[in-house]
């Protein structure tokens, strides 16, 4: 098929076609063979044996040679048309323009692809469960869900995922590299999602609501923890004594009670606490702050707590 520009290129498709030609012509020359000689009757068993041995003698038109080569990294192709596709990875150039968006594209076969997300067309479907897809690398990626198959691992830790981005992503744990940046306070984070539910606490939006006393929260997870409040529901057990809690983070604060662990430490005096909170208190006794205040008196207190 001809380009815009008039150059003959070949597609993927038609490659494939190309260098598979002879076996498909070759597979229907020996399924007619082995029922029918040159003269059209049926052959016998032994007809058919020797007319395989045959076509496994006869000669196969070779291979053709990859005799244009890109001169910026010397990989060969067998057209002008793919070596010049190819040379676009060099030059950035981007030739093919969606209509409807503007982005552009290095070959037309890819300005196809891409332009199934306008109309809507999902030509890949999944034979387990039926759902379709735009891209047919998108496809191969869901049917993992159904396989259980994760061919990524990291280096590092050995988790593994399903999808090379998920991987890249995960390194970040590993490397450090924190990409997003808020534009507000200049905070940064590996996830684009830490961001987002961060933007929260600047703008002050809490789009999942209780439907039972109308408070409101920045992360879904933070409303299923509150709900529970309102069931009664404690799914999370300590080992210990049988406790229950409402969210995994109340247990694990909890269980310091038998183990003595005291994470938080104040950097003034190097006193030590088991929950945040206790060293936030604690923290005031070095600042002199006093936030509580009595109604009765006007009275300030370091913890509202405090009966002095």
């Amino acid at each position: 098929m001809k380009d815009e520009e008039g150059e003959i290129t070949v597609t993927l498709e038609e490659d494939e076609e190309e260098k598979t030609g002879d076996l498909i012509n070759t597979s229907k020359y020996r399924e007619r063979s082995d029922y029918r000689g040159s003269s059209g009757e049926p052959q016998q068993p032994h007809d058919a044996d020797e007319a395989k041995k045959s076509l496994k003698k006869h000669p196969r038109r070779p291979t053709r040679k990859k005799t244009h080569c890109c001169s910026d990294c010397g990989k060969s192709f067998v057209s002008s048309g793919h070596l010049k596709s190819h040379q676009r990875t060099h030059t950035g150039e981007k030739p093919y323009s969606c209509a409807q968006c503007g982005k552009r594209c290095t070959q037309s076969t890819d300005l196809k692809k891409h332009e199934r997300i306008h109309t809507g067309d999902k030509p890949y479907s999944c034979s387990d469960c039926g759902k379709s897809f735009v891209f047919s690398g998108q496809l191969k990626s869901h049917q993992r869900t159904h396989t259980g198959e994760k061919p990524y691992s990291c280096a590092q830790c050995g988790k593994r995922f399903t999808q090379s981005t998920d991987l890249k992503k995960h390194d970040r744990i590993h490397t450090g590299e924190k990409p997003y940046s808020c534009s507000d306070c200049g905070q940064s984070f590996v996830f684009s999602g830490q961001l987002r539910l961060h933007q929260r606490i600047h703008t002050g939006e809490n789009p999942y609501r209780c439907a039972q006393c109308g408070r409101s929260f920045t992360q879904s997870s933070s409303l299923i923890v509150h709900q529970r409040t309102h069931t009664g529901e404690k799914p999370h057990s300590c080992d210990q004594c049988a406790k229950r809690f409402v969210s995994s983070s109340t247990l694990t604060t909890h269980q310091r009670t038998h183990t003595g662990e005291k994470p938080y430490s104040c950097n003034q005096c190097g006193k030590s606490f088991s929950q945040p909170n206790g060293l936030i208190v604690h923290q005031r006794v070095h600042t002199g702050e006093k936030p509580h205040s009595c109604d009765q008196c006007d009275k300030r207190y370091s913890d509202k707590r405090s009966p002095n």
